[in-house]
């Protein structure tokens, strides 16, 4: 058929269609006589060759075959998607860099001493004794369940609802309102939860914004939003810059520029994204400066998303404001806001991987609790943090002690630093300190800092994180993680940085 149809079409006239059908069929049997009368019989084979000759040919043809076909496939690779292939040819940033290098060489006081020191993750240490010591006396328990018989081996290996089990809602509303400590009440019916902060982060992306629309974010912010948000929502975040000279407090007028500029290039602004407390450099927001924030996205019809993962890590003496509480004290447009939390940070638990989507907006909540299908936590760990998080004694007596560690080490830290003369900024919260290097710069720009950086890296054997990473307009800072440190690993850090910074300094 597949010769007679295309010559049924070229045969025109009158009559066409019995000749387009009998053409070919003639062709074909006359193809056929031909072949059988002029086709040479091979002779035949005696037994001996038929035995020895015939495996030996096929395993020859076999061979050409596949050479054949080997050949062919390497001329022309096959093709992945666009989408992968822009994701492979990005360039990762330095922060992403500095991670990898230390995961080829880490450091350890014993088995690995000249190992690379990692200060360029925000990881907590220094409280895992206390969650060791609850999962010791409580685990069997939370997982298998003592006192609930819906809970056995069984109900940790079935399916569940994608977005989290209500009594683990209603377990994390109540933690995250400890975190607060009492100045918010928080709904279990808007809560999303989904494996870990940074789908978070990227579900509400997926709600907020089309692909080449845009996200106002006050600078330095955390260098994973670049990843975070844009990777796959195809969203754009634009740095908006926050100086020195202002405490690195955002400006309400540097946000109106921002916006104004992003409209100028044609760009859809949607949201404004922002970490309170600030990661990297340790601040918090004011209940004045959340309130115009309310007022500018109000007006400019914007959504607003909070990341407040460190909630529950500060040490200062500044108390922390959630939005939450202006929304429920003022009588502002509740369904523009979302807040990001999760447990990664105030708990230590990142492996658990358990984010939290806090929303105002019933579309947000339905499309967010559509795509925790591809973010869903584990059953184990959802079993595990009901028990967890319900037991209220523990959990105060863990943030109160771990604020108490988070403040003497930011405190040691920071007098090692200034005793290599490198100021720090009055940081409140988080797991590290944001450290003014600038005086150390070959030449003050972003390419001076990188030099620093690289050589902390390569020569010092730590790991810190450049400002230029966290789009810092202002050469010289460095973000440095301490709270995965012990005590006796701060000598050797500064003894490290102190060797590269004098180097830099008589070069």
């Amino acid at each position: 058929m597949r010769i007679v149809v295309p010559l049924q079409g070229i045969v025109q006239g009158r009559g066409g269609l019995i000749l387009g059908s009998l053409i070919p069929c003639a062709l074909f049997y006359f193809l056929q006589f031909y072949l059988k009368r002029n086709r040479s019989s091979p002779p035949p084979l005696s037994p001996s060759e038929s035995s020895t000759d015939l495996p030996k040919a096929a395993g020859i043809s076999r061979s050409s075959s596949q050479n054949i076909l080997s050949n062919r496939g390497s001329i022309r690779p096959v093709p992945v998607s666009s989408r992968a292939t822009t994701i492979v040819r990005s360039s990762d940033s330095n922060y992403y860099i500095g991670q990898k290098k230390v995961s080829e060489n880490p450091y350890h006081s014993s088995c690995n001493p000249d190992g690379i020191i990692q200060l360029g993750l925000a990881d907590n240490k220094l409280s895992l004794d206390l969650i060791e010591e609850w999962l010791v006396a409580n685990l069997q328990k939370s997982l298998l369940g003592e006192k609930r018989g819906d809970l056995s081996i069984s109900g940790l290996v079935s399916y569940e609802t994608f977005d989290g089990l209500m009594d683990l809602k209603i377990a994390m509303a109540g933690f995250m309102g400890q975190v607060m400590q009492g100045s918010v009440s928080f709904n279990p019916s808007q809560i999303i939860l989904t494996a870990g902060s940074t789908p978070a982060i990227e579900a509400l992306g997926f709600c907020l914004g089309d692909p080449g629309d845009a996200f106002l974010v006050p600078s330095p912010y955390y260098p994973g939003f670049d990843r975070d948000m844009k990777l796959r929502t195809g969203i754009e975040l634009i740095p908006v810059p926050c100086r020195s000279t202002d405490n690195f407090s955002l400006s309400i007028s540097a946000l109106e520029r921002g916006y104004k500029q992003a409209r100028k290039r044609g760009i859809k602004v949607r949201a404004v994204l922002f970490s309170n407390p600030s990661n990297p450099v340790g601040n918090l927001m004011d209940r004045k400066t959340l309130y115009d924030l309310l007022n500018f996205v109000s007006e400019r019809n914007l959504h607003l998303i909070s990341d407040e993962i460190y909630a529950g890590s500060i040490y200062g003496t500044e108390g922390f404001v959630s939005v939450a509480e202006l929304l429920d004290a003022e009588d502002f447009d509740k369904s523009r806001v979302h807040i990001v939390y999760g447990l990664s940070k105030d708990l230590s638990l990142a492996g658990l991987r358990v984010g939290v989507i806090y929303s105002y907006n019933a579309n947000v909540l339905a499309a967010t609790s559509e795509l925790t299908r591809f973010c869903e936590i584990s059953t184990p760990t959802r079993r595990l943090l009901i028990s967890m998080l319900s037991d209220t004694k523990f959990m105060n007596e863990y943030l109160k002690i771990n604020r108490e560690r988070l403040g003497k080490m930011f405190a040691l830290f920071v007098e090692g630093l200034n005793q290599l003369g490198v100021e720090c900024f009055k940081s409140s919260a988080g797991f590290y300190c944001w450290a003014d290097m600038g005086k150390y710069l070959r030449s003050y720009s972003e390419r001076g800092e990188l030099e620093l950086w690289e050589s902390l890296l390569n020569s010092g054997k730590v790991n810190i994180t450049p400002g230029s990473s966290c789009h810092c307009i202002e050469p010289g800072w460095f973000r440095c993680c301490f709270a995965a440190l012990i005590e006796s690993d701060i000598p050797v850090v500064m003894e490290r940085i102190g060797e590269v910074l004098r180097s830099h300094k008589a070069g």
